[in-house]
């Protein structure tokens, strides 16, 4: 282990910016907490059916504001893609081989789970499960799925977004939100804010790549003014509380945005930045920085299987014949709550089985050992190329 520690230490170039990793990690590992956390899988008449202890608790919703990191995930993601885009562009590199080989890497994993999910669906119905189990089990499987397409989109509209400022996106989703609620327009008006939304964030994180001058006081003014308009969009305009969907609400933050999340997004980014100068000072210690660095090579492994982890223990506890705490049963008080905790490590261990058997899909084939000799040679180990990506 202190080898491996060693070696992942070494083996990071000097220039790097660990704090923007550790960011990238506490996005994805509060998406992952916060899916385990809010989705419940009920037993309802020998059939699963989604639900959630937002909709039974409503104490539990200061959960979504914490594990809801969307918003840093999309800032990392502006600041990361405009630094790969203009370095490539500085090497002559054309737009189209660089955007190829981003795509390639978002993606190659994402066909591994529809090719697996496809051939269990396959089983499933020839086992006769019902179609509302199966629904159920797909929507959570599929569903996180649809960031994926929105940060493809922004990373190809990356060459446009160096030369966007955030007001811009900004002033779209204040507008259509103005119609959708202040006006009774039509809700198919919300789909423009599934781009904008999110391209708030990422243009942060574009100028942030540009040298924008993102110091503690624009931190603070992000973090507060954010929170601030939030708190008054709830309060007096008729917001949810939750950042995340809930079963039964009539109004979604999330699907599509609307502005709160906007405005509690720029709150996230505020806090983001304000912790990058002890973010710094903390991953000088090769031990943090190496769980870091592993976390952001497994980061599409760790989303992507995630909710599967989670649906294999559910499944798995069916039979047992009886409805388990915290895993079967209706999330509608304390109890349900703690007894999910008590989940979280059997769900961990399930999402280790599933990173060891699919984690090599997200790096790609292996190169041949002359080539990596080569490398080494060089100066650049190979162990280091993974961590350079988004």
């Amino acid at each position: 282990m202190r080898e491996l520690i060693r070696r992942i230490d070494a083996a990071t170039p000097a220039d790097r910016d660990r704090a923007v990793d550790a960011l990238r990690a506490l996005a994805i590992l509060g998406v992952v907490l916060g899916h385990w956390l809010v989705t419940a899988l009920v037993v309802d008449s020998g059939v699963l059916r989604g639900d959630s202890p937002l909709g039974h608790l409503p104490q539990f919703t200061p959960v979504s504001w914490a594990f809801q990191t969307l918003a840093v995930f999309f800032l990392v993601g502006g600041q990361v893609g405009t630094k790969s885009y203009l370095a490539a562009r500085a090497r002559g590199t054309t737009y189209g081989r660089w955007l190829g080989d981003r795509l390639l890497r978002l993606f190659r994993p994402v066909a591994v789970v529809l090719v697996v999910w496809t051939l269990a669906v396959i089983v499933m119905l020839a086992s006769g499960v019902d179609g509302t189990t199966l629904y159920t089990l797909g929507k959570r499987v599929l569903s996180p799925l649809w960031f994926l397409l929105v940060f493809a989109a922004l990373t190809a509209a990356t060459p446009l977004v160096v030369r966007l400022h955030p007001l811009w996106p900004l002033t779209v989703v204040l507008h259509v939100d103005l119609i959708r609620f202040g006006l009774n327009g039509p809700e198919w008006l919300g789909s423009a804010n599934i781009l904008a939304a999110w391209l708030v964030p990422y243009c942060l994180g574009a100028t942030w790549a540009q040298g924008g001058r993102h110091t503690r006081a624009i931190g603070w003014t992000l973090l507060l003014g954010g929170a601030a308009v939030t708190a008054g969009l709830v309060r007096w305009g008729g917001y949810p509380a939750s950042m995340v969907g809930v079963p039964g609400q009539p109004v979604s933050n999330l699907d599509p945005p609307t502005l709160a999340v906007v405005t509690f997004g720029l709150a996230q980014c505020g806090a983001a930045l304000l912790l990058l100068g002890p973010l710094r000072r903390l991953l000088v210690r090769p031990v943090v920085w190496a769980v870091v660095a592993l976390v952001n090579l497994s980061a599409m492994t760790l989303f992507l299987w995630h909710q599967t982890a989670m649906i294999a223990v559910t499944t798995l506890g069916l039979f047992s014949w009886v409805p388990l705490p915290g895993l079967h049963t209706v999330p509608d008080d304390t109890g349900w709550v703690l007894t999910r905790l008590a989940w979280l490590p059997v769900f961990t261990l399930a999402l280790w089985v599933c990173w060891a058997a699919f984690r090599t899909y997200e790096h790609g084939p292996r190169r041949g050992s002359g080539r990596r000799k080569r490398t080494v040679t060089r100066g650049t180990p190979a162990p280091t190329r993974p961590m350079r990506r988004a």
